[in-house]
């Protein structure tokens, strides 16, 4: 029996390699993606991870507000990040309840 559970978790952690593996392929697929919009003498470019390549009003390059934006996005990610693991009870809730 003690075998099981310990053949359970050896399963679990497979499994949470295998979606962590995933999530790091589709990290470097969103990061390769460019996504480039232009109205009004404005054009921006950024991946599809959420990070601006360059900002341009005008044709002058925008560093300062790249910088910013970027930074912005980050504390968001961070947020949602935070807010999904507290929803989601963290790990507990991937591996089955936890405190078993």
């Amino acid at each position: 029996m003690a075998f099981d559970k310990f053949k359970q978790v050896g399963q679990k952690a497979s499994q949470l390699k295998n979606i962590r593996d995933q999530a790091v392929q589709m990290q470097k697929q969103l990061a390769a993606e460019v996504i480039e919009v232009e109205a009004d003498g404005i054009r921006v470019v950024l991946t599809a991870d959420q990070k601006f390549q360059t900002i341009t009003i005008d044709d002058k390059y925008e560093e300062r507000l790249v910088k910013v934006l970027n930074d912005a996005v980050k504390k968001s990610q961070k947020i949602a990040a935070k807010k999904l693991q507290e929803m989601s009870g963290g790990l507990k809730g991937l591996l089955g309840g936890g405190g078993q």
